[in-house]
């Protein structure tokens, strides 16, 4: 390997809740809509000290798309996922976009999200 380089932010942070690395800015953030297995999830336009997997087929709740699992460079925890392609054409917007995990993540203000019964029960991008 070589030398990690590490971006840091400046303003309201999303970083990993394990390791503390930044991921992005809450004027990132797209949607608050989206939900996965563990809860709430954030639809990002600009995410960084991530890296990717192999991109897989997923069948998710709004069709069938391409993604790449992200995880962060800093402590290697699966962190969310990117949108490499949209099947349907009314979900490619999602394309080059980044999910954050609410689970995964440290807000701005430092909080932590955690999942209730309720976020279990349901999702709106991740089956």
């Amino acid at each position: 390997m070589g030398r990690l380089f590490v971006i840091t932010l400046e303003g309201s942070i999303y970083k990993c809740k394990h390791c503390q690395t930044h991921f992005s800015l809450a004027d990132h953030i797209i949607s608050k809509s989206f939900h996965c297995s563990h809860g709430r999830a954030y639809l990002f336009d600009k995410v960084v000290n991530v890296t990717v997997g192999a991109k897989e087929e997923r069948m998710m709740m709004t069709g069938m798309h391409t993604v790449v699992d992200i995880f962060c460079v800093g402590c290697g925890s699966i962190v969310g996922w990117k949108y490499e392609a949209a099947h349907d054409k009314s979900q490619k917007y999602k394309e080059g976009k980044f999910i954050l995990e609410r689970f995964k993540v440290a807000g701005p203000d430092g909080s932590l999200y955690t999942v209730s019964h309720d976020d279990e029960l349901g999702s709106d991008d991740e089956p």
